[in-house]
């Protein structure tokens, strides 16, 4: 009996819709594709980037499943290294996409489980399809930004990554000195300062150490100047930019405790390109939500989600303690010693992310109405 490739009956209705998962790596890129539930998927493979290529895979899989040419493209990705390129892309050859949090794709609970790039584009695949058909709590479909949104959280982020290569440089010098049982000060004049160190036994410090040292301290003050230059460059914005977002920033400046940089990293990470429809959004996009855990006689909290923005995260809660100092009259600085002042230390930090939580919705009103917080002062 021969056999031949079948061809499949004209899609029509609700199968119209070519649903596409890729899987994205360094190697290979996988396109799973499907048009419903319960239909074998087709899964080709391409080579990493190759844009004509999977334009091409979704073509022949029109053909292949029996689709109009211009029938409606539905595709879908994780979020990684890939950034939000491909998505950009996607959409302007008139691909309707999502990227996803892979943090929130539901996982086997087996201690053991088999996975292979195919089995999990499959996943991928069935879980769009049932995205697509309603089931909105499927997975968390991440807000893509503009470019230029995306482009003004450089200078930030690269300003935190420069502030934490020199204390993991100062971190290093310290535990070296530490070895030999010496403490000396990372600060101007240290190279000579190591010239008169003298360690336990009256002996000078070994040569190769000595070097070693001395490279650590020219990498630390080259990561000093970097940073003075990326700070210089955002003071020279916000004195000259009359960009809406640097608007925003100073606004926030305005605030008695507020400085450059939390209110760069509010703006550029929050609240300069998001648009937000309650106060709930905003918790849980910074990760300060309750996570309760409830089964049968069992009732805990198991602290905040840490699921949203880690920047705004870390740097909101240092702002919470420093407005109870600059802000000790306003109604949020009034409402936390009420409830928490009298408390333990440990009582007093689980607060502190309450108020924290507080302050976002404040901030975020402040720059949406100009309302300033009850009881708050502003700077000249």
């Amino acid at each position: 009996m021969a056999t031949g490739t079948t061809r499949t009956r004209k899609a029509t209705g609700e199968e119209a819709v070519l649903h596409v998962a890729l899987e994205l790596d360094d190697l290979r890129w996988t396109l799973t594709t499907g048009t419903r539930m319960g239909r074998r998927p087709r899964q080709r493979q391409v080579r990493p980037r190759d844009r004509e290529a999977v334009l091409r895979v979704i073509g022949e899989t029109k053909e292949r499943f029996g689709l109009q040419a211009d029938a409606r493209v539905v595709s879908c990705y994780e979020a990684g290294r890939e950034g939000f390129w491909l998505h950009r892309w996607l959409v302007s050859e008139g691909i309707e996409n999502r990227v996803v949090d892979s943090a929130s794709i539901e996982v086997n609970r087996r201690k053991r489980r088999v996975k292979a790039d195919r089995l999990d584009g499959e996943k991928l695949l069935r879980m769009l399809i049932r995205y697509e058909g309603g089931e909105q709590g499927v997975w968390s479909v991440v807000r893509v930004p503009s470019e230029e949104a995306e482009d003004a959280r450089q200078l930030h982020r690269e300003l935190t990554t420069v502030k934490r290569d020199r204390v993991r440089v100062t971190n290093r010098v310290k535990g070296l000195l530490a070895a030999q049982g010496v403490r000396l000060e990372i600060r101007r004049g240290f190279l000579e300062a190591l010239e008169g160190v003298r360690l336990w036994n009256g002996s000078s410090m070994p040569e190769g150490l000595k070097a070693r040292l001395g490279r650590a301290w020219a990498q630390y003050r080259w990561l000093t100047e970097r940073i003075n230059e990326l700070e210089g460059e955002r003071r020279t914005l916000l004195r000259t930019s009359q960009a809406e977002d640097v608007e925003r920033v100073r606004q926030l400046m305005a605030l008695d405790g507020i400085g450059e940089n939390s209110a760069w990293v509010f703006v550029t990470e929050f609240f300069g390109w998001r648009e937000f429809r309650n106060r709930r959004e905003i918790g849980a996009l910074a990760g300060l939500t309750p996570t309760p855990y409830q089964s049968g006689a069992t009732d805990r909290e198991q602290g905040i989600s840490k699921a949203g923005n880690r920047h705004v995260r870390a740097i909101v809660v240092q702002i919470a303690w420093g407005w109870l100092k600059h802000q000790p009259d306003s109604e949020l600085s009034r409402w936390y010693n009420r409830r928490f002042g009298p408390g333990s230390a440990r009582v007093k930090k689980i607060g502190i992310i309450a108020l924290s939580r507080r302050l976002l919705i404040e901030l975020w009103r402040y720059l949406e109405t100009g309302a300033i917080p009850e009881g708050a002062t502003v700077v000249a």
